[in-house]
């Protein structure tokens, strides 16, 4: 999907959410560990409830390769099921030396047909441009992160008087474009968006964080919307664990629909 496809889509929705398949087979609903594949049973009937809503979904890929051979059977008829309209999502988060990085890419764009991957920048240059030289896909390199330990390397400040993650943004520009090059940016680092956004100006940015872990879906947009939207919002717990019971997909549902809307009136007001 490239970007004009993608902005279409985010227009004719009305919506900016991407919903985080982060499938645990120890949370999802128990009625559901009889079926032959209950991963995939939780995730069809999530698909079907939030798709009107969502322009895009993230596969955390952990919580399919730790179930094994069989974890990677789930995720593959996922990505399968998916409609055809949205943007996939490989949340793998690689990054290695040239010829691993180019058969990741491989992996996730040619065998597995997903639109982007998440990739760590630490490697430099040369571990990031294999996904960046397939047409039509996209890498999202990880910038700034929600997570505490951010602190440890991205948030450190450089002789230059730049943080890590400014050099970060800055340098990997002339890596790719803003038609194939995304950027992880944390809901819970907020604050940091307005100064992303003079660094980026058109970049989308792929923001997890949204609900459970605190962030704030209107701050969050107030700083990061641009004239092509610009943003994917990620929600994750929030959606698919809305509910455990047997009504889990309707809640789930219910849950993205709010979310949607709100994206709807925040979208309104900068158009």
């Amino acid at each position: 999907m490239n970007r004009k496809e993608l902005v279409a889509q985010i227009k004719a929705k009305k919506s900016y959410l991407c919903v985080g398949l982060d499938s645990d087979i120890k949370k999802i609903p128990s009625h559901l560990l009889n079926a032959k594949d209950p991963i995939f049973e939780f995730n069809k009937r999530i698909i079907d409830a939030t798709e009107k809503y969502a322009v895009s979904y993230k596969i955390n890929t952990a919580f399919y390769e730790a179930l094994g051979t069989k974890g990677w059977e789930s995720l593959q008829r996922t990505i399968e099921y998916l409609p055809k309209d949205v943007f996939i999502i490989a949340d793998a988060k690689r990054g290695d030396i040239g010829n691993t990085s180019s058969q990741y890419a491989k992996a996730f764009f040619e065998n597995l047909n997903c639109d982007a991957v998440t990739v760590a920048p630490y490697m430099g240059e040369d571990s990031v441009k294999p996904f960046l030289e397939i047409k039509d896909k996209w890498t999202i390199l990880l910038a700034l992160t929600s997570n505490s330990g951010a602190q440890d390397f991205e948030m450190l400040e450089l002789k230059n008087g730049k943080k890590v993650y400014e050099e970060v943004l800055e340098k990997s520009q002339n890596w790719g474009t803003d038609e194939n090059l995304m950027y992880v940016v944390g809901a819970t680092k907020a604050e940091y968006i307005e100064n992303i956004r003079k660094i980026i100006p058109n970049h989308f940015l792929l923001v997890p964080g949204v609900g459970a872990q605190g962030g704030n879906l209107q701050e969050v947009s107030k700083a990061g919307l641009t004239k092509d939207c610009g943003l994917l919002i990620n929600s994750s717990r929030q959606i698919i664990y809305a509910s455990k019971d047997r009504d889990f997909a309707e809640m789930a549902g219910k849950a993205a629909q709010e979310i949607q809307q709100e994206m709807a009136l925040q979208l309104s007001v900068t158009s």
